[in-house]
């Protein structure tokens, strides 16, 4: 079975995007199940809202070396930049065509980020039509399952109604790939508005942390991170929204169960609670920040991404070329 997942390296990494997602593709590369695993830097899906050149080639770089440097082996993993594989956006192309305006509008994302891109010149199309490329990135590869988030089940969504349609117009060409949800760690919120998930564009950098903050700034802001007036340390999402994020990370980073850490706290306070949750945050960042210094302007980086590049472009042109003899564009040579 194979497995394909991808994040955009659009901003800086947050301890969300770790915890969430890149933690999770680490202990992915060791199950069974799948024998073959490819992460991606989603670079060109970064596009769909303005950046600046220069600092979107050194983010492309930058999340590649997290990547690795949070524990992904190249010798388990295959790790490419999205742009550097052409089949990507050819594919996208043809789903597109094969895609309907209403899907694509109803889309939450397009929703939320079109209001907010909203200027003279009017909304990017790509803000609409990114949904094919996502679908691309996972077809072109007949990944079985995708690791999602909770609020990413509805782009799977979309990708298994686009492979169903095509292969029912075209004959059999797509895995039809399943959703791969993780339970705790799926979903970290803000740091200062705990009712909304953790973000790198929020205009507040209070709000996340950064995996590559200084070690002091990632305890400040977790020990003045929004809680309640209330004292008691529960997990009640409702009504503690505050709180039980913070649970949520230390669960995350310490490996306990949030009910473990329940009875470990209920005698405590919240200033002693904070400053536990920030050691033990500093305690996960501070060797991935090492071992991405190292990394970063390595020649080990470049070999790692040429060798994935390569793997993506020999499977990828396997299905590009398919698709295009299913769908009747190019030359048939006689």
């Amino acid at each position: 079975m194979r497995l394909i997942s991808g994040i955009q390296p659009s901003g800086t990494i947050t301890l969300g995007n770790y915890l969430g997602a890149i933690k999770n593709f680490v202990k992915l590369q060791d199950d069974p199940k799948f024998d073959d695993f490819l992460v991606f830097v989603a670079d060109l899906h970064a596009i769909t809202v303005p950046q600046d050149r220069a600092k979107l080639r050194q983010n492309i770089k930058s999340l590649a070396a997290i990547y690795l440097a949070c524990g992904l082996d190249p010798k388990k993993v295959h790790i490419f930049i999205q742009s550097e594989v052409p089949a990507h956006p050819m594919l996208a192309w043809i789903l597109q065509c094969n895609g309907y305006i209403g899907e694509f509008e109803r889309m939450t994302q397009f929703k939320s980020k079109s209001q907010a891109q909203k200027t003279n010149s009017g909304i990017p199309l790509g803000l609409l039509t990114y949904p094919s490329l996502m679908a691309a990135d996972i077809l072109l590869y007949d990944a079985n399952a995708v690791p999602v988030g909770q609020d990413q089940t509805q782009h799977l969504e979309i990708t298994r109604d686009l492979a169903v349609r095509f292969n029912s117009k075209y004959g059999d060409t797509f895995v039809v790939p399943e959703a791969l949800t993780t339970k705790q760690g799926a979903k970290i919120n803000s740091l200062t508005d705990p009712t909304k998930k953790m973000s790198k564009s929020d205009p507040n950098p209070k709000s996340y942390v950064a995996l590559l903050d200084d070690v002091a700034v990632i305890r400040n802001k977790i020990k003045g991170a929004v809680t309640d007036s209330d004292t008691k340390i529960k997990y009640d999402p409702d009504n503690k929204p505050g709180v039980s994020n913070l649970l949520t990370i230390l669960s995350c980073v310490s490996g306990k169960t949030i009910q473990e850490l329940e009875e470990e706290y209920k005698d405590s306070n919240y200033a002693q609670f904070k400053a536990d949750v920030a050691d033990a945050v500093v305690n996960e960042i501070e060797p991935i920040q090492a071992r991405y210094n190292e990394l970063i302007n390595s020649e080990e980086l470049d070999k790692i991404l040429d060798e994935g590049r390569d793997y993506a472009t020999y499977l990828s042109n396997k299905k590009i070329s398919k698709v295009l003899q299913k769908v009747g564009l190019g030359r048939k040579r006689k």
